[in-house]
């Protein structure tokens, strides 16, 4: 049984039972009607009520306002039933007709229930659940850019740009026979020098080229001798003897 009290911070909120198998006393009224297959237009009164009593002491439901008032007045039509009946002729009114009503309408909307239920049922069946994904993201706007716009961004780009450093290269003749002619003056006076006495410390780099070629020339004309005791080390000159190759 599932029992679901509703009750507000006043109480106005009636106490609301809901069982698994009825929706309420009609609903459970009208189940018993159906199982003992009785004329809802002549209910026997002492025999329902007495069912109903029986079912909700089984379902526990001694404390459903709901319930106990739709047992009060089963027991109360049951008094009306057993109470004498005037005189022949006088008009009787049943006291079963506003209970069999509020069956009738509520059987009614059963029904439609039951109808809606089975449309429910019948259109999932028919129609499998299908996962439907997140669209795919549109593509991107094609660019709108108007000539002028477009020239404003590049003359932007180019004043923002780094101007390239432009070296100026100034060529320069090398003195090979002005060097070969310094060599020979200073071993004419030495009989040795080295490389680093033949050119200046502040000197241009074609002056040291120059005296490099120069040095070159002379040791393949054998007029002086090159030698290097190891590696980065200042270069000897001396005057080659006739036959001493360089």
């Amino acid at each position: 049984m599932l029992t679901s009290p509703a009750n507000d911070a006043q109480g106005s909120t009636p106490f609301v039972v809901d069982l698994t198998g009825f929706n309420g006393p009609l609903d459970l009224l009208l189940s018993l009607i159906r199982d003992e297959q009785l004329d809802i237009y002549d209910i026997p009164v002492a025999r329902i009520c007495e069912q109903f009593l029986g079912k909700m002491h089984e379902l526990q439901l001694n404390e459903a306002a709901e319930y106990l008032e739709m047992a009060a007045r089963l027991i109360r039509i049951k008094a009306q039933m057993l109470l004498p009946r005037k005189a022949e002729g006088d008009e009787w009114e049943d006291p079963r007709a506003e209970l069999v009503r509020r069956l009738l309408e509520y059987q009614q909307m059963r029904e439609v229930v039951d109808v809606l239920e089975r449309l429910g049922e019948d259109r999932r069946s028919r129609f499998a659940r299908t996962y439907t994904g997140q669209p795919a993201a549109p593509p991107p706007a094609p660019l709108a850019l108007a000539l002028g716009d477009l020239l404003i961004a590049v003359d932007r780009v180019l004043r923002a740009a780094k101007r390239p450093t432009i070296h100026e290269v100034i060529p320069r003749a090398l003195d090979v026979d002005g060097a070969m002619q310094t060599v020979r003056a200073i071993l004419a006076l030495r009989a040795r020098l080295r490389f680093r006495e033949l050119v200046r410390d502040d000197a241009e780099p074609w002056e040291v080229l120059s005296a490099l070629l120069g040095l070159l020339e002379l040791g393949k004309r054998n007029e002086v001798h090159l030698t290097q005791p190891r590696p980065f080390a200042d270069v000897e000159i001396r005057r080659e003897s006739a036959g001493e190759a360089a």
